[in-house]
């Protein structure tokens, strides 16, 4: 069944549809992270809060979320989740390396902390440059494990505009944080 059958035979828009998928992620992962004790964090830039905002939504949610940090700017990245201002000059605010240094920094950030999500991309309509067209987002994973952290990016480009954008990428995240503790999605 194609996307547009689903949206007419549930009478959901396509946005709302998203959102219900989100919500749905939301919960499915509130439920794993809870089963393994576990408390997640997010450090967020072209989803500018979206992505905390979904994982809230849930009731109950503050037995597993710890925060989120919205770090928009270069200077918020550096300040709050102690992005390397290297990383940022060598390889730009959207970029694998950097999507690492955030996932990483919200771990270093908060004690409480086991998990952690980044995102950051040009959610558009402007903003692209060679190599970084609109809708790229690159997403940084990290866990704690022993006395060290283990991360990996991912880098997307996601179709759509502004709003569409993000969306995708806010259920994109979701999806990815399940994946990388071996959850089935």
């Amino acid at each position: 069944m194609s996307d547009q059958t689903a949206y007419t035979q549930s009478g959901l828009s396509a946005s709302q549809l998203a959102q219900a998928t989100i919500h749905g992620l939301a919960e499915r992962l509130g439920e794993t992270l809870m089963r393994h004790g576990w408390m997640l964090g997010t450090a967020e830039s072209c989803t500018g809060g979206l992505l905390a905002g979904a994982i809230t939504s849930i009731a109950g949610s503050s037995g597993w979320f710890d925060r989120g940090f919205v770090t928009y700017s270069n200077e918020a990245k550096v300040a709050e989740l102690r992005v390397s201002p290297d990383a940022l000059h060598h390889f730009g605010a959207v970029s694998e390396p950097v999507a690492l240094e955030m996932a990483n920094g919200v771990l270093l950030a908060s004690p409480g902390a086991h998990l952690a999500v980044s995102t950051t991309g040009i959610a558009g309509p402007g903003g692209a440059t060679p190599g970084k067209p609109v809708g790229m987002v690159c997403f940084g994973f990290a866990l704690r494990v022993d006395d060290g952290i283990s991360s990996r990016a991912v880098t997307h480009v996601f179709r759509g505009d502004r709003a569409q954008v993000r969306l995708a990428a806010v259920d994109y995240a979701l999806r990815g944080v399940l994946e990388f503790i071996g959850e089935p999605v």
